[in-house]
């Protein structure tokens, strides 16, 4: 029996000269020998802290070369990779690891004193992964032997956990397979011609399916190889494109390249594929972005629960607004929200998915599980879509009133409870508007007690060590009373219609 991920992750790795990271700035280059030999090493150094087949890793660093030889560290040593938003609280890992009962966390070494106390008192042991080769899990797969045995790993066993969640209760564990990452990056890999002479530059967090699971695991099947950069800067980006064939990001990364000087065709002239995902790309910067560069970006659509569901086609008419088409493999439907039944084409209806790409469910949430499945199997997404008469999907809203910020999710009842706990607050709701440059802006709707001094400023100043920066607002407003219908729900949707405009002004 083989390890079905990581045997299907490295198939190109054959010829241990060819390139992985391209030395650039201050990042030494990486070859596929040496990614075989160190991920080797720190499975050893798991094996050696106890880890053993089905035990959660949590891993809290800052993007490094390590950090994703720790992720293929773990599917070859038969663990299961959970790893965590670099932005999170103690108090919101403290969940996470109470929740996975991770046998090891990772941590980095300048948060180790605050976050070694927290991960030992849940029963969790605690070693620490730099950015310069630093740290005692460094140290430790310094060590150890550059060969592995790897551990069989089936198709059905769990290679990862990713939190997610809605917009009520805590976050969900979404369990996926090794087939669930393996067959969505063979897909993509055919879907956008990825190849070996590719190479993608990246700039995205490896904590989130986009950055970790759909770039870094494209590129290594397509033996090709990456820029890794630890965040997106338009001016390093762009000198880039030099000798970069591709680019994934976010809508983000596309409004800031748009609006700089330096984007031209001239720029772009040797990039031949520019995907954004992870939220919705407006039509204007999709507009814009070709009219300066006669690239069209290619926009898909995925989940952390599914990985990627549909892609504008890499042939043929990428058109502005729309997700393009179910993958192959992937079956796509509108359905009624309520019954489930299929809606007919051009009907605003749930996006509902199924296929080899789906996850296995939420970690130890059996009913919550059950819930969010049709008896025949399709995953009921909460995204609210319709396909239109070209067969193009068309994301039109959330069943769900989940903001995306910059690309990273953000859930509007835990914002909302941290607001509703400040002194001078009676209640809050929180919604996305429209912003130019992240996509959507948390946005704070509360109401004060009377005579209450309440203001913005405390409500963000009490905020700054209870939730990651990216789920602070960017503006808090306060209003006599929230609009609610007959049920007493408050109508999140006339507030956006509201304050639509705020950050245009």
């Amino acid at each position: 029996m083989s390890n079905h991920l990581f045997d299907r992750l490295t198939a190109r790795a054959g010829d241990r000269g060819r390139p992985f990271v391209l030395g650039h700035g201050g990042t030494a280059p990486v070859t596929y020998g040496d990614l075989l030999d160190r991920s080797a090493r720190f499975a050893h150094a798991l094996a050696g802290l106890g880890v053993v087949p089905g035990d959660r890793v949590a891993v809290q660093v800052e993007k490094s070369i390590d950090a994703l030889f720790l992720y293929l560290a773990c599917v070859r040593a038969g663990a299961v990779f959970l790893p965590l938003n670099t932005g999170y609280t103690a108090s919101e890992l403290a969940y996470f690891i109470g929740d996975a009962e991770p046998r090891l966390v990772v941590v980095d070494p300048g948060k180790d004193a605050a976050l070694r106390p927290l991960a030992e008192g849940l029963g969790a042991r605690c070693e620490t992964l730099g950015t310069k080769g630093d740290g005692s899990l460094a140290a430790l797969a310094a060590g150890a032997p550059a060969t592995f045995t790897d551990v069989p790993r089936g198709a059905d066993d769990l290679a990862a956990i990713l939190y997610t969640s809605g917009t009520t209760g805590r976050s969900k564990g979404a369990m996926l397979s090794h087939a669930n990452l393996a067959s969505n990056a063979e897909t993509l890999v055919d879907y956008w011609r990825f190849g070996d002479g590719d190479v993608l530059i990246h700039a995205l967090p490896i904590f989130h399916t986009h950055g970790l699971f759909v770039a870094t695991n494209v590129v290594l099947m397509a033996g090709a190889a990456l820029y890794f950069l630890p965040k997106f800067d338009a001016d390093e980006v762009l000198a880039l494109m030099k000798t970069a064939t591709c680019l994934m990001g976010v809508p983000t990364f596309y409004v800031r390249l748009a609006g700089h000087p330096g984007l031209s065709r001239a720029a772009t002239a040797g990039m031949r594929l520019f995907i954004s995902g992870s939220a919705p790309l407006l039509a204007e910067t999709h507009r814009a972005f070709e009219a300066k560069t006669g690239h069209a970006i290619l926009e898909r659509y995925g989940m952390t629960e599914t990985n990627m569901n549909t892609s504008n086609p890499y042939d043929g008419e990428r058109r502005p607004g729309t997700v393009g088409f179910p993958l192959p493999g992937v079956g796509l439907r509108i359905a009624d929200p309520e019954s489930g039944a299929p809606l007919p084409a051009g009907t605003i209806g749930m996006i509902e998915v199924k296929g080899p790409n789906v996850f296995q469910g939420y970690w130890r949430m059996p009913e919550k599980t059950a819930a969010e499945f049709r008896a025949d199997g399709f995953f009921i997404t909460g995204d609210l879509g319709l396909i239109d008469e070209r067969g193009y999907v068309q994301i039109v809203g959330r069943g769900k009133d989940l903001v995306i910020s910059g690309g990273l999710n953000v859930y509007p009842k835990e914002v909302e409870g941290e607001i509703d706990r400040l002194p001078g607050i009676v209640e809050s709701a929180v919604i996305g508007l429209p912003h130019p440059d992240l996509g959507e802006g948390v946005t704070a709707v509360a109401v004060r007690e009377k005579g209450a001094a309440t203001d913005e400023a405390a409500v963000l100043a009490a905020l700054e060590d209870r939730l990651a920066k990216f789920k602070q607002p960017k503006a808090v407003l306060f209003v006599e009373d929230l609009p609610r219908n007959t049920m007493g729900k408050v109508q999140k949707n006339l507030l956006r219609d509201r304050y639509r405009d705020l950050y245009a002004r």
